[in-house]
């Protein structure tokens, strides 16, 4: 059969057909816009068009639509998913006018419109393009930019501007200083092309050109010339310079591989080039000023050319320049006198080159962007380095050149290949469609359509070696109208002339395609009507003969000279119908467009247009899978033409179903190897599927009928069979298959192959690697079809080849379908040596079982032949194995194994090394870390649960071994998939929720209660409503401690004012008295928000688009007994002014810390809080301050800030200045810095004016200053922090009230900026702090004051008389922390010294007790080490003195002493012991640790007692009070978080007493504690890093505020700060399965120190962590819990952001067992207990017990239906007891997995002993497992810790392993003994025994009778001799013990 006649009677059938119309057409016609009226105006137009009877009025309308069509344009693309793979969909981008319309789907996806923009002025062009933003330009600077990000985007081209819009929602808009042509999408960012006026003249040599083309690498950098690298040209070496030649347009732009392809107008020429980004080296070589006069016309001089860039203004361009229809928005920078460098001309590209100067283009210096682009065709150039002078602007347009700054470029284009140059080289040849198409075998080709020379032009390019360029080969052409590739197959539709479509791969032809309902291209008259069922080259068609005879007139016709006088860009738009008027009648395809994977649209002569669908190359898994292995193997021609064929025979119009497409392949594939398969037997028996169409009749002579996939014996018996009744062949189906035959030769051995086709030759090769795939489907479970039907072809392959062991082998695999006598096909001996024999051919075949099993026995291996990317499986498996059971680690590493060895097509075998290395197990590494590797390599290769679920039970078994192993005892940082891999869900959704980013955890949900309870809901909002309600109750469990907290914390109800009328008051008097004590109240009232903020710390996710609800503050009362208002604004009494005004800012912080720093809020929202009036503004403020302390006031613009500090607020300002530096602690930003420096005179220059900043802002932003650079020792601020500290007061009235809070604010700040810095100031030793700061504290002369502000203390003040002394007074609270802070934790005894308390009674008369508090403490926190959590150390810190004399906290009566004071004695006394007690706190802070807390709760009550003692009026109540607030803060500093119920019960005592000394500081005291006993709910806790140390000294600073008001020694704000030492450590188990929290047992492990060894803690989880640093390791304990170990050696940030996250940990119960919540003691799941020692409680285990094992519903529905006894059960008793005790052996020894493996090993045991096996596969897994299990590799896993449970059921496997022995052996005994000694001997056995004996082989390993002969055992008389010759043969001595009565011709049998 001659190539030509095939092609003329192949056609391939296309399928799907659809009428297509662009999306966006219908929806811009709904959409709203100005452009609807145009639209509608044209609708009617196009709805006629598409009607089929108008023809006559299409042709009249035919301007309109050309003109419509102009308008609109769309493209088309494979649809990628918002995940990023791509899916089966189209997505559409669609342009008109100025809309574009982004739509999805097509198919089977209803298509929607995605996005819908609409701009300004008329869209040029749409595009999608991605660009990457390199690490270093986005936020985090510290990674190298290694990893880049890709944003998604779409780009509008408008005349004037370029529009960006991400898929993440940012936009930009770039304006564009030139008119563009065209925009290309690279893999870099945009390429423009700068339109060329039509006659902009070559330039004079002279002047430079500019260039034409230009790169964006992202909308906010510049737009930056292109770069050249030409070949070697006429002068020599290459060169580098600006594209700047206007003849060059790109025609074509691609971007993997990243190629351009342009196209010379001048020469006609077309020249690809490689993309790629610029090598500095060239960037250099461009900017040069060069002074090549040489080159003048292609060196363009960079200062000439930036010249031009940027000295242009547009009103001097001559007429016809591109600028002219600029869009009016630059109308304003028009004017001539603008352009100078200072210019400010309003225009877009001027906003746009400000929001670019924050993007680091290459150091590039942003300049007004319009000036820098414009390119003038202006009448003089300019001389290099002259003074530009325009003939028409004005002076101020000059400027010099070399100030200008160069424009880096980006981007180069390297030249790669240029077409050669023919004669009859046409002008207008440019290319109207390029695109790169694959061939079927992979190589690529890059094909161009030039239409007006009706050629697709296609050049073959490979990639080099290196990778690093590509390599052009020779152009072939093709005669085409229209062409479009169809990348889904790998082929190319190409549109002839005389309009056929025709399928090409590559440059060869694959056939015509045949479209259903289109009738064929003919040009007879006749014809006219389309006839839709004729195949198109059928023989009946009249139009043949005609055909040839038009043939030249038809050519003649296309070739008309018409396309010459059009533009070539007209073409696609005017259709051939004014030509071929002949060809009016029918329809026919004009054009392809919008090619899709594998749709593609056809563009018909009547304006419609259908898509079609190019059918694949096949459907069928096993067909695919062979067809890429033989392409594999082939060479590529050959594999070409191959494929070629199949797929005409596949895709024939009517072509077969999909079940019958293997039977089609098998006759597809014998026939090109030569076989005859209408004379095989086999072959010719296949299953035709019955329709026999009148279409297919014909057909049937020609190789491409369709089969089944049984071979012929099952087919007998199959469903099919009654389909033959009415077939031809049907006679022959009752026959034997040989006698099939006999009609048509006298004897079937007398077949031949034809030698001379396509594959005869490879036959060897094709044999082998079916083979292959045979091995590589046996590791697919779901495949066994597909290798039965595989298994019959490779037979006959193998008998015509001749070789006996692949026959032997395949009869062992399938001895039911392998018969003895088969009809084979005679090869010749000549024609045998035409056979390519590969190299990789083994006699031997390769059997994947085979080879797993000899490394289970530890036999020695050859390397596993497989074929890259298609034998992956068999990879994976031998891999897997090699590395667990021979415990080979390199085997993972490397990729050309050992233990592989790839197979391609011509190439040598490789040399195999040393053949004997015996395979031992190496104890070299841990067993766990050989399970951990091979885990973490299968998940790194992809392979998933579905995929072991598909191997086979006895190879997934040593996988399934390693994956029980690491699921017993995983790492708590592997990867999501490894999880999901060893089935802990915990893990792998612990995983999971680590990788999101943090707003978007789902923790947040699990942990949040939606509803609140019933209660609330009515009342008003009291801000603690969205507490976590079911994580609370799982901590505090026995009480309601949590609802009391919210009765004492809520401030919004009216409080109860319980005054009783004395007889005497009158009326008025007791509404007074009433009022007052509700004034009292309300000092407590106005005290709460503070700690309401500490409990509800973090606990909210606002709703973005809601404002924030803040509770009110209530400070009305209620009177019983009739519930009357008590309201403070009668005006009855005298109520302080602004009372209440830093109760509600406390009051907007309480609300505003309720915000968790993962929420998602913007600047917006902010700013959307702010309330509409002024009485809540202060509210606001507080507000501004808590979005500062949990990070995100980060977020608000600096436009608003700035607008917020004018307002000139005082509150605002306190609030958001100290925001501002808690959001940015440390970090020493300038802006802030700037910020701050504006409210404190200190840092602005002396000479600065004066500005009037209100003191408290002054103290808030010093504050600031040391929060900003906390920890950074900056020498210039601690300099004036130091002097700040002794500030003296001014002159005038400045800086003279409340000092001390100034004071103090200086050093706390001071203190913070040189934390933990001790003696090591770098830099700072000629400051001498320490010693400055000593003097503070102690008094003396006051230094000269140094530095600038020296002017502004001349003169001392008019009000305050403090002489040259220093105040101590007022210097000495911010000197003594200031110390205590800088020599944090330092030990440092010599300081220490000097704040210890003074030990005469002279000395102490010299300070205040209260700053003996501050001294103790601070020397406490600087011997940090030395602090004990006990009473005999903190008495330790009260000198000798006042211990002697002072009164005992108990005393009853008075000691009296004359020379002492009792009164200062006692009062030092508590302060000091006050001062110690702190400490403790600060030491132990959120440690629960006991000691420390029974210490400190014994001074509480110590101190308690002394205020209702006859003492206490000595030591006075007031400091009594303030010691004991100071004791109860260190209390639940200590117990912070955790709820403790003592600490609660003092902080209710204390609430209650409201009348007397108790003040609104005290109560800010009490409610702090209790705030910080509970905080955030019990999920934070207060940690003791030297950063949360010196936040908490300024949050707790001891000395309380007299009233609300009261601001001298402390600011009220700085309370807050406690929120920086708070951190999150509440781990909370999760249970996996339901998702709600729960209880279970953690073990956590304290690395040792210098006070304990290393100790283990057991904690009942959900519980407070200790602080991070201390541990080791934290594990979840069992029994009842799956184990899971978090190692902290490692470092902390696995537990941090799992903390962070809300603290979720998953947990897994494990089965059998019930959450302690349900079963608290362990009482219920004792039945696990009993049962899991192995006795005969298996047998009572009831199905119905099963739920409290698992929750997997399928093993629920397994025990429903095959473990519940029936009625008339019988013999299936004893099955359902076994499954009842297989599914409790799964469940208890928690592996339900192997429940599969278990039953199919007892199935495949029955159907042995039913003698019923028909294959062996089952058999070879069994023999897998039991190899397994005694391979040495498990054993010594095994001994090296025996108590891990069992895998399988110890006596399972025994008893199955006995069944089949005794099964076989009972075979043998029956006459199995004659057929095995007939197979021994090599002669046929009887057909009955050949399954049994197939088993026998396989079970006990028995050698092919081939290797038998060899071995020589025909002389051997006893048993020894054959063991020694039986040893290189690999036979177990089991086996032979069963064989030696045969082989030594001893009709005895050993076996008894």
């Amino acid at each position: 059969m001659s190539d030509h006649s095939d092609e003329r009677a192949t056609m391939i059938a296309a399928g799907d057909l659809q009428e297509f119309a662009p999306r966006g057409r219908e929806h811009c016609r709904r959409h709203p816009s100005a452009l609807t009226l145009q639209l509608r105006r044209l609708q009617p137009a196009s709805e006629l068009c598409s009607s089929d009877g108008a023809a006559g009025l299409v042709g009249s309308l035919r301007e309109v639509t050309i003109h419509e069509r102009q308008r609109e344009s769309w493209q088309l693309r494979k649809g990628i998913s918002d995940v990023g793979e791509e899916v089966d969909y189209d997505e559409e981008l669609y342009v008109a006018s100025n809309m574009v319309i982004w739509s999805k789907g097509s198919k089977n996806q209803a298509s929607t419109v995605y996005k819908a923009f609409t701009v300004d002025s008329p869209v040029l062009q749409a595009l999608w393009c991605d660009f990457t933003i390199p690490q270093e330009k986005s936020e985090k600077s510290d990674v190298s930019g290694s990893d880049e990000i890709v944003e998604k985007c779409i780009c509008i081209l408008q005349n004037s501007c370029i529009n960006v819009h991400s898929i993440e929602g940012k936009d930009y808009i770039a304006a564009l200083p030139f008119q563009v042509a065209n925009v290309w999408p690279t893999k870099y960012g945009l390429l423009f092309e700068r339109s060329s006026s039509s006659h902009e003249v070559p330039p004079s040599p002279p002047r430079e050109p500019l260039p034409t083309m230009f790169s964006m690498l992202h909308p906010l950098d510049e737009i930056t010339p292109l770069v050249c690298k030409s070949g070697a040209g006429v002068f020599g070496s290459a060169r580098v310079q600006y594209v700047a030649d206007y003849t060059l347009r790109i025609v074509f732009l691609n971007a993997e591989p990243s190629i351009v392809m342009t196209y010379d107008t001048v020469q006609s020429l077309h020249t690809v080039w490689a993309l790629r980004r610029v090598k500095p080296e060239e960037q250099n070589t461009v900017l040069k000023f060069s002074e090549q006069l040489g080159t003048p016309q292609h060196v363009a001089t960079s200062s000439s050319l930036t010249a031009h860039l940027r000295s242009f203004s547009k009103g001097d361009s001559p007429v016809g320049s591109p600028f002219q229809n600029y869009s009016s928005i630059h109308s304003q920078s028009r004017s001539v006198s603008s352009p100078s460098m200072q210019s400010r001309s309003p225009s877009i590209s001027n906003m746009a080159a400000l929001s670019r100067s924050h993007s680091p283009a290459l150091g590039v210096h942003s300049f007004s962007g319009v000036q820098r682009f414009n390119f003038s065709s202006n009448a003089q150039s300019p001389k290099r380095h002259s003074i530009t002078h325009s003939p028409n602007s004005t002076s101020s347009d000059s400027f010099l050149i070399p100030e200008t700054e160069p424009i880096v470029p980006e981007l180069c284009i390297d030249h790669l290949w240029t077409e050669t140059v023919t004669n009859m080289r046409e002008k207008n040849s440019q290319a109207s469609k390029v695109f790169i198409t694959t061939d079927l075998c992979g190589q690529k080709f890059l094909c161009f359509l030039v239409e007006s020379q009706l050629q697709l032009r296609c050049v073959k390019f490979q990639e080099s070696n290196d990778k690093s360029q590509l390599i052009f080969g020779s152009v072939t052409n093709i005669q085409a109208k229209d062409a479009a590739p169809v990348q889904g197959i790998d082929t190319l539709l190409v549109l002839e002339g005389s309009g056929n479509l025709v399928l090409y791969s590559g440059v060869v032809r694959v056939g015509k395609v045949f479209i259903p309902g289109l009738p064929a291209p003919s040009l007879t008259m006749s014809n006219q009507m389309p006839r839709p069922s004729t195949p198109l080259d059928s023989v009946s068609t009249p139009s043949k003969p005609l055909n040839k005879h038009l043939g030249p007139l038809e050519e003649g016709v296309l070739l008309s000279p018409v396309p010459e006088i059009r533009d070539s860009s007209k073409l696609h738009d005017s259709t051939y119908v004014e030509d071929c008027t002949f060809q009016q009648h029918g329809t026919f395809i004009h054009a392809l467009r919008d090619p899709v994977h594998n749709r593609v649209t056809l563009e018909l002569s009547n304006n419609t247009m259908i898509r079609i669908t190019i059918p694949e190359v096949a459907t069928s898994e096993l067909v695919k899978r062979c067809l890429q292995g033989i392409k594999a193997i082939l060479p590529k021609e050959i594999a070409v033409q191959m494929l070629v064929k199949w797929y005409n025979a596949y895709n024939a119009p009517g072509g077969p179903s999909y079940h019958s497409e293997w039977n089609l392949f098998v006759t597809c594939l014998m026939n090109m190897m030569g076989y005859n398969t209408e004379r095989l037997s086999w072959t010719r028996n296949l299953d035709f599927e019955g329709s026999l169409s009148p279409v297919i009749a014909p057909k049937k002579a020609r190789p491409s009928e369709t089969g089944s996939d049984e071979d012929w014996e099952y087919l007998l018996g199959s469903d099919y069979h009654r389909n033959f009744e009415s077939h031809p062949v049907a006679k022959a189906l009752r026959l034997d298959p040989l006698e099939a035959s006999a009609p048509k030769d006298d004897f079937s051995h007398s077949l031949s192959l034809d030698s001379s086709t396509l594959l005869f030759t490879h036959i060897p090769a094709v044999f082998f690697v079916l083979h292959l795939i045979y091995e590589e489907l046996k590791l697919n479970s779901l495949m066994g079809e597909g290798i039965r039907s595989l298994v019959v072809l490779l037979v006959q392959l193998a008998r015509d080849l001749k070789l006996e062991a692949y026959i032997d082998y395949y009869y062992r695999d399938y001895p039911a379908l392998v018969k003895t006598s088969r009809q084979t096909c005679i090869i010749d001996q000549v024609q045998t040596g035409f056979m390519h024999q590969p190299s990789f051919f083994s006699t031997e075949p390769p059997s994947i079982f085979q080879w797993l099993s000899s490394c289970l026995k530890g036999e020695a291996v050859q390397p596993y032949p497989y074929l890259p990317g298609i034998c992956e499986r068999s990879k994976l498996v031998v891999v897997s194995v090699a590395l667990y059971i021979l415990g080979d680690e390199s085997a993972v590493s490397n990729e050309a194994s050992r233990y592989l060895y790839k197979i391609t097509s011509g190439q040598r075998k490789q040399q195999i090394e040393q053949d004997d290395n015996r395979c031992s197990f190496r104890q070299s590494t841990s067993v766990s870390s050989l399970a951990e590797k091979l885990v973490i390599w299968m998940t790194n290769v992809g392979f998933t649960l579905r995929d072991l679920e598909s191997l086979p039970f006895g190879v997934a078994l040593p996988i399934r071994d390693a994956i029980y192993y690491c699921r017993e005892q995983p790492a708590s940082d592997w990867p999501e998939a490894v999880c999901l891999l060893i089935g802990r869900q915990d893990l792998s959704k612990q995983a999971c929720e680590g990788n999101l980013q943090k707003g978007k955890s789902s923790v947040g949900q699990v942990l949040s209660s939606d509803i609140p309870s019933g209660t609330e809901s009515e009342e008003d909002e009291d801000g603690m409503n969205d507490m976590n309600e079911e994580v609370m109750s799982l901590i505090w469990s026995e009480d309601l401690r949590v609802q009391e907290v919210r009765r004492l914390l809520q401030s919004a109800r009216p409080v109860r004012v319980n005054v009783v009328q004395m007889p005497e008051a009158s009326d008025h008097e007791y509404i007074e008295e009433k009022e007052n004590r509700l004034l009292q109240l309300c000092q407590r009232t106005m005290a709460l928000p503070v700690g309401r903020g500490m409990f509800t710390l973090f606990s909210y996710h606002p709703v973005p688009t809601e404002q924030l609800p803040i509770p009110k503050l209530n400070l009305t009362g209620r009177a019983p007994p009739r519930n009357t208002t008590v309201d403070l604004n009668s005006g009855n009494i005298d109520v302080p002014p602004n009372m209440a005004c830093w109760a509600s800012f406390h009051n907007g912080v309480a609300a505003g810390l309720k915000i968790a720093p993962a929420s998602q809020i913007d600047s917006a929202w902010i700013v959307y809080n702010k309330p509409k009036i002024a009485e809540l503004a202060n509210e606001y403020a507080g507000f501004l301050m808590a979005l500062g302390l949990n990070g995100h006031l980060t977020k608000l613009a600096t436009l608003n800030i700035h607008d917020y500090l004018t307002k000139g607020h005082e509150m605002t300002s306190i609030g958001l200045l100290l925001g501002v530096s808690a959001a940015k602690l440390g970090t020493m930003d300038m802006a802030i810095t700037r910020l701050l420096s504006i409210h404190i005179p200190a840092l602005l220059p002396p000479t600065s004016t004066e500005l009037d900043v209100p003191h408290n802002v002054q103290v808030a932003a010093v504050i600031g200053i040391g929060l900003v650079y906390q920890g950074t020792a900056h020498r210039h601020t601690a300099e004036v922090l130091l002097a700040e500290i002794g500030r003296p007061p001014g002159p005038e009235m400045e800086y003279c009230t409340d000092r001390e809070s100034y004071s103090l604010a200086s050093g706390l700040a001071l203190g913070m900026v040189c934390l933990g810095h001790g003696s090591n100031l770098i830099g700072m030793s000629d400051l001498n702090v320490p010693e400055q700061l000593y003097q503070y504290m102690v008094g003396g002369h006051r230094r000269f004051q140094a530095g600038m502000h020296r002017e502004k203390h001349k003169s001392p003040s008019y009000q305050i008389k403090e002489g040259d002394t220093i105040n101590v007074d007022v210097t000495c609270p911010g000197a003594t922390l200031a110390l205590a802070m800088i020599y944090l934790k330092t030990n440092n005894r010599s300081i220490a010294d000097w704040l210890q308390a003074p030990d005469t009674m002279y000395l102490l008369d010299f300070v205040k007790p209260e700053f003996l508090l501050l001294r103790t403490l601070a020397r406490c926190l600087i011997l940090w080490d030395d602090i004990l959590p006990n009473s005999k150390w903190v008495n330790s810190n009260v000198p000798q003195i006042i211990r002697e004399n002072s009164i005992s906290l108990h005393a009853t009566e008075l000691p009296s002493s004359e020379d002492l004071s009792l009164e200062t004695l006692a009062q030092a006394h508590v302060y000091i012991i006050a001062g110690a007690c702190l400490s403790l706190g600060f030491r132990f802070a959120g440690s629960e640790n006991l000691a420390a807390f029974k210490c400190l709760y014994k001074y509480a009550t110590d101190f308690l007692k002394c205020l209702s003692a006859p003492t206490a009026s000595i030591t006075g109540h007031y400091n009594l009070e303030t010691c004991l607030s100071v004791l109860l803060l260190s209390l639940s500093m200590v117990m912070a978080g955790s709820g403790n119920l003592k600490v609660l019960q003092l902080c209710r005592f204390m609430h209650k007493k409201t009348g007397g000394e108790m003040n609104y500081g005290f109560h800010l005291a009490h409610h702090m504690a209790l705030g910080l006993l509970f905080l955030g709910g019990g999920r934070y806790s207060l940690s003791t890093s030297n950063s949360s140390i010196a936040a908490l000294l300024c949050a707790l600073y001891p000395h309380f505020p007299v009233h609300s008001t009261d601001n001298r020694y402390h600011l009220q704000a700085l309370r807050h700060l406690y929120v920086l030492a708070a951190e999150p450590r509440l781990l909370t188990p999760v249970d996996v399965d339901s998702n709600t929290p729960c209880y279970a047992l953690i073990e956590v492990t304290y690395k040792g120190t210098q006070w304990y060894a290393e100790a283990t803690e057991e904690l009942m989880a959900p519980t407070l962590l200790p602080e991070l640093h201390l541990l080791k390791q934290i594990r979840v304990k069992g029994p009842r819990y799956w184990e899971l170990l978090i190692d902290l050696s490692k470092g902390t940030n696995h537990l941090k952001s799992i903390l962070s996250k809300g603290g979720v940990l998953y947990v897994k119960l494990r089965a059998g067992q019930l959450s302690y919540k349900e079963d608290p003691m362990g009482w219920r799941s004792l039945l696990a207990q009993t049962v899991t020692h192995r006795n005969s409680e298996a047998r009572a285990f009831k199905p119905e017990a099963i739920s409290a094992f698992t929750s997997d519903p399928a093993l629920f529905s397994f025990a429903d239906y095959f473990c519940k006894p029936t009625v008339n059960m019988g013999q299936k008793q004893e099955i359902l007891d076994l499954f009842s005790s297989i599914l409790y052996e799964c469940v208890t020894q928690e592996n339900p997995e192997m429940l599969p493996t278990y039953i199919a090993i007892d199935q495949a045991v029955r159907r042995l002993e039913r003698r019923e096996m028909s294959e062996t596969f089952e058999l070879w897994q069994i023999k897998l497992v039991l190899e397994f299990f005694s391979s040495r590799s498990h054993q010594e896993r095994m001994s090296r810790n025996p108590n891990r449970g069992l895998f399988m059921n110890s006596e399972f496997l025994p008893v199955m392993k006995c069944t089949i022995d005794n099964t076989l052996d009972q075979w043998l005994q029956a006459g199995g003994d004659v057929s095995l000694h007939s197979y021994l001997s090599g002669q046929p056995a009887e057909e009955s025994q050949l399954s049994m004996l197939a088993c026998f082989l396989i079970y006990h390993s028995v050698p092919m009778p081939g290797q038998l002969a060899a071995g020589g055992l025909e002389g051997t008389t006893n048993f020894s001799e054959l063991l020694l010759k039986f040893k290189q043969l690999n036979m177990p001595v089991r086996a032979l013990l069963r064989l030696a009565p045969l082989l030594l011709r001893n009709p005895q049998s050993m076996v008894l």
